[in-house]
């Protein structure tokens, strides 16, 4: 649990070197971060591996670590998200996170579910759009829940959509 907090913690650490391949890149830095650290080889390499799969683009779960980190970060949308709160000057992702006012990841070992709720303004957004941006993540968090031998639900405004 320690290990995925600290992937958690550092998986976006590669968009300050490029928002492109951020995984990737950040993956090399955190390995030799932690290095430096003097964290042991074997729990570095598994934080390397999490972050370097945590991209919907290139990634996929392959350890419990990167399957947590990816429900986590897959999950991350909400208003709170948005620094410009212009709307006038949204491009689609800000639009979709502005839209969200709720979000809630729980994780329910009785039932073995990860269940993704969210509430959308639908005067902001319908709830179409969030799928155009987040599909790819939803199908993403669907398998990361399925390597951890978990059912991801994912609820909008009260409706159960999978």
């Amino acid at each position: 649990m320690e290990l995925a907090k600290i992937a958690g913690y550092m998986h976006d650490i590669g968009n300050a070197v490029n928002r492109v391949d951020h995984a990737h890149s950040g993956a090399i830095l955190a390995y030799q971060i932690l290095k430096e650290m003097g964290m042991d080889v074997k729990d570095r390499t598994e934080i390397m591996m999490a972050i370097g799969n945590h991209d919907e683009q290139t990634g996929t779960a392959v350890s419990d670590i990167s399957a947590a980190l990816i429900l986590a970060d897959k999950s991350d949308v909400h208003r709170n998200r948005v620094v410009n709160t212009n709307m006038s000057t949204f491009d689609k992702h800000d639009r979709v996170n502005y839209a969200v006012t709720a979000a809630n990841l729980e994780i329910n070992a009785q039932t073995r579910k990860a269940t993704l709720s969210l509430t959308i303004d639908n005067k902001i957004c319908p709830v179409l759009d969030y799928f155009e941006i987040f599909m790819e993540r939803t199908m993403m968090s669907k398998y990361a829940a399925k390597y951890l031998k978990i059912w991801f639900e994912l609820i909008i405004n009260d409706t159960k959509l999978l």
